[in-house]
């Protein structure tokens, strides 16, 4: 089991390729189909409803993205997904919906968010969720969080798909909510070979960590986030094998 060699040569949409002046919102239907369209890869988020269905979202809140307040496990599936997306005319979609919509034409990378608060072992259920869709589905996959435990509650539901784990420089104004400890321990990625882990995708201002230069000299793939411009692309694909891009179009393979 090893990543999908397409996530090495199509760069990915962060959050799908998201435009909201175009109507595309992140994570949005209408952004996926316009990846798609576009031949690029596509990074998305998952957070779970109240009733455990997993849902295509970034954030913990909805303010932010919805004119709606509170948490998304707050609502039901079918209640968010009658929540529109600010910017767009579509309600936040299910991670069946898009598993469908995608159908394996690009690379999908599927990030797990914390459930747990503090990056610990309390998660389990929005892992469990994603892993009975994902372990049918057909095309270029692979999974990743940031809680090195959600990675092992998804493998264990589902070992024969590809993970990794989305890494950082873990600074401490970056996760002020992150206890010192915590930070300090994720930071050297020490969990990458007990989880058999494939990939990383390391925070694209850290990329010359030591830590990083070890995994690449393993020739583990190097993925980074976020980019958000043609030169910082360059700049960081001298250590990263790709990119995962926003803001801007990323030079597709020839």
């Amino acid at each position: 089991m090893t990543l999908h060699p397409a996530f090495l040569t199509q760069p990915l949409a962060h959050r799908a390729l998201h435009d909201k002046a175009a109507g595309r919102p992140e994570n949005s239907r209408a952004a996926i189909r316009a990846a798609i369209s576009a031949g690029y890869g596509i990074e998305i988020d998952l957070q779970p409803a109240a009733d455990g269905v997993a849902m295509v979202f970034h954030d913990y809140g909805l303010q932010r993205l919805t004119g709606e307040t509170g948490p998304v496990k707050g609502r039901t599936a079918a209640e968010l997904s009658n929540i529109v997306l600010s910017g767009g005319d579509e309600g936040i979609p299910t991670l069946a919906e898009v598993l469908e919509l995608v159908g394996g034409r690009v690379p999908l990378l599927i990030e797990i968010k914390d459930q747990d608060g503090a990056m610990g072992p309390d998660v389990g259920p929005l892992e469990t969720a994603a892993a009975e869709l994902l372990r049918s589905y057909s095309g270029p996959l692979a999974v990743m969080s940031f809680n090195p435990h959600s990675i092992a509650a998804f493998s264990k539901a589902a070992p024969d798909i590809c993970v990794g784990l989305t890494t950082s420089a873990y600074d401490a104004q970056d996760w002020q909510l992150l206890p010192a400890a915590r930070r300090d321990a994720l930071r050297l990625i020490p969990d990458f070979d007990a989880l058999n882990a494939q990939f990383i995708s390391h925070e694209a201002k850290d990329l010359d960590s030591p830590r990083v230069a070890e995994l690449k000299a393993r020739n583990v793939p190097i993925l980074c986030w976020t980019i958000r411009s043609l030169e910082a692309e360059t700049q960081a694909r001298r250590v990263a094998d790709n990119v995962t891009f926003e803001g801007y179009l990323s030079p597709l393979p020839a």
